[in-house]
């Protein structure tokens, strides 16, 4: 069955191939091409899976080694795939959840004159990043990093021609350099401490090694889950992001791409649990980054800018988890996966409630449209109730496995981690209602107005014309997109609920991830019933604030920390602040350095040289009585200084 592994990395990439270099002879076939293949690969998963469940506990990691790579002496660098239990999971998200997102696909860029281009960037990324999860090294893995980078830029910016896609493409790109630069030097030292960068020999020596080395490989490989992963201080591109279609949002920002830190992180355990220090900053940033998403997402009135910072909350729930070693490692994959289902669901739900807005994007412009979409109103709410955690669905289970082991890292910090992730759960309630309050409910705002230029001029025939000037009619989308949506539902509802039954998700990833039961300084019924609280709270705080009152359409002023939040917590300022006009100072003091001091010296004497050169070059005029009376001089000299000597 390992055989089967290259041929899941294939198949996508096959289809890259042929839908990018097959020209426009495959427009009207491109969108089935890309599909199938993806699907194909979702196929061979399933067959591996079954496969592993098959085996036992420890007999579920195969390996499967096509050619050397890079063999220079004892550099060697294979391209080589390992499945386990924690790449298969990945491996049925990625597959999985990019099949329904190319079906949904279909409908959805249907009249783009591009669409087998962008089905060809959207096999790209699935191969990019089925090569991240399933490589058995860093350096390949690192290709795959580099791969889900490009893709990502190519389908963020898909719509060129609008300067702010260009702009959110380019950014996202240059964000995530900073954190593959973290990952580069990590592998770099993992060769210079290990002799080699494969996952056996490098997670099985890292308990040899000294604390400051595993901190200092940790600590870069943190860095490059925050770029990957949009956590703080890396966070500044995953709004703009939003620029990209819809399917982009969910499959990159959602599912995917977003996920790649945790996996990074997760499979690293063995580096981290050797190095508190960076396990600490771990949890830090997973904790900074799940308050600072949740308070941007409540000021948003962009449907998918509010789930965007939904999203990096929710990942910082994740790395906050991963952060807390084998009593979290777990819970940071299932909620990562049952995330997938519902993230995935809400994105794509938002783009079929733009679909019939004709492509508004402003929530303030919506209002009682469940009526005229049941189908979306039914699968967004179901995901609306899991990521709030509301009891029996996915969300619940997974964020509450988390808030639990926040409290069981125990002492003061235990209990700061924990307060942290209640905190959050309660805004999260609060910011998810509002989106469902102002979207599904309340009255119909948008009768009566013509709606803003669209933001996503090819989800319909003639969107932009028609945006600019006529009403709205919302309507439910085509089955190719419902039918996505109602089976991400029923991840929505379901998967947590299996996971957490006989503890099969942690008997399942225990044997690579290791698992310890924690002990929180409170009962896990209390944790639950706390968690129940927070939720009740944010959701009434919202119904109390959008449900009662009529929703403006024009956005209030708002506090000062709504203000803030408007513009991410003034995090593009402060970038632009101190990266930006800061790397302008600097590049202009070490321009003037440069010229007054390094160029100053090799031109001055450079200048010496030339002058002296000038002046002894006086001496040679070619003149015969000046050189007669030059030789008379020195002899003379000599003469002196003879008789001088001898008279001492």
């Amino acid at each position: 069955m390992e055989n089967l592994i290259a041929p899941l990395i294939a198949a996508p990439l096959l289809g890259a191939a042929v839908l990018l270099c097959g020209g426009r002879r495959l427009d009207r076939a491109g969108h089935w091409i890309g599909t199938v293949l993806a699907g194909a690969s979702f196929v061979i998963g399933v067959l591996l899976f079954a496969d592993l469940l098959g085996r036992g506990a420890e007999d579920r990691t195969l390996h499967q080694h096509l050619f050397s790579w890079i063999p220079v002496e004892s550099f060697r660098a294979d391209i080589a795939f390992q499945l386990d239990q924690l790449s298969m999971t990945f491996v049925l998200l990625i597959t999985g959840v990019g099949t329904l997102i190319h079906i949904y696909s279909i409908g959805y860029m249907e009249h783009d004159e591009r669409r087998r281009r962008f089905f060809g960037y959207l096999n790209l990324f699935l191969a990019a990043m089925l090569l991240l999860v399933l490589a058995d090294n860093y350096l390949l893995l690192y290709m795959g990093w580099e791969g889900v980078g490009l893709a990502s830029y190519l389908l963020i910016g898909f719509w060129q021609h609008k300067p702010s896609a260009a702009t959110a493409a380019k950014k996202a790109f240059l964000v995530n350099r900073v954190g593959d630069l973290g990952l580069s030097i990590a592998i770099m030292l993992m060769f210079t401490t290990f002799g080699t960068f494969a996952f056996g020999p490098v997670l099985g020596a890292a308990g040899d090694a000294s604390e400051g080395k595993l901190t200092a490989i940790g600590l870069m490989l943190l860095l490059a889950a925050c770029g990957k992963s949009a956590q703080v201080p890396l966070q500044s591109w995953l709004g703009d992001a939003m620029e990209g279609p819809t399917p982009v949002s969910a499959l990159i920002h959602a599912a995917t791409m977003v996920t790649a830190g945790v996996y990074l992180i997760t499979r690293s355990g063995a580096i981290f649990n050797g190095a508190p220090d960076a396990q600490l900053a771990v949890v830090v940033v997973g904790a900074v980054t799940l308050l600072f998403g949740a308070i941007v997402g409540c000021a948003k009135d962009d449907i998918k800018k509010a789930l965007a910072g939904s999203t990096m909350s929710q990942i910082g729930y994740m790395i906050l988890a991963a952060g807390l070693g084998p009593i979290g490692y777990v819970f940071a994959i299932m909620h990562l996966v049952t995330h997938g289902f519902f993230k995935a669901g809400l994105f794509l739900g938002a783009g079929s409630v733009m679909h019939g807005m004709n492509d508004e994007v402003d929530m303030r412009k919506y209002g009682g449209l469940r009526k005229y979409m049941p189908v979306t109103f039914v699968t967004f709410g179901l995901g609306y109730l899991a990521i709030i955690g509301f009891p029996g669905l996915s969300g619940f289970f997974s964020k509450d496995k988390i808030i639990e082991a926040a409290f069981a890292k125990g002492g003061t910090e235990g209990w700061i981690l924990g307060g942290v992730a209640l905190l959050g759960a309660a805004i999260t309630a609060f910011y998810m209602t509002r989106v469902m309050l102002m979207t599904f409910f309340g009255e119909e705002r948008w009768r009566g107005r013509e709606t803003a230029s669209p933001a996503e001029p090819s989800a319909e025939p003639a969107a932009e014309e028609r945006g600019r000037h006529a009403e709205p009619h919302p309507h439910e989308s085509p089955k190719s997109m419902t039918i996505p949506m109602v089976v991400l539902a029923f991840g929505s509802v379901f998967a947590g609920g299996l996971f957490s039954f006989g503890d099969s998700f942690v008997r399942w990833l225990e044997p690579v991830t290791g698992y310890a039961h924690g002990h929180p300084p409170i009962s896990a019924a209390a944790v639950t019933t706390a968690t129940v609280v927070a939720l009740v709270i944010g959701v009434a705080v919202a119904w109390l604030m959008y449900g009662r009152a009529p929703v403006p359409v024009t956005a209030p002023r708002g506090s000062l920390l709504t203000r803030a939040a408007r513009r991410d917590l003034l995090q593009d300022d402060f970038n632009h602040v101190v990266l930006v006009r800061g790397g302008e100072h600097l590049t202009r003091s070490l321009v003037y350095v440069d010229h007054t001091l390094v160029d100053g010296v090799v031109n001055g004497t450079a200048a010496s040289f030339g002058g002296l050169s000038g002046r002894l070059r006086k001496l040679q005029n070619g003149y015969a009585r000046s050189y007669a009376v030059t030789m008379f001089g020195g002899t003379a000299v000599l003469i002196a200084a003879t008789l001088l000597m001898r008279a001492v």
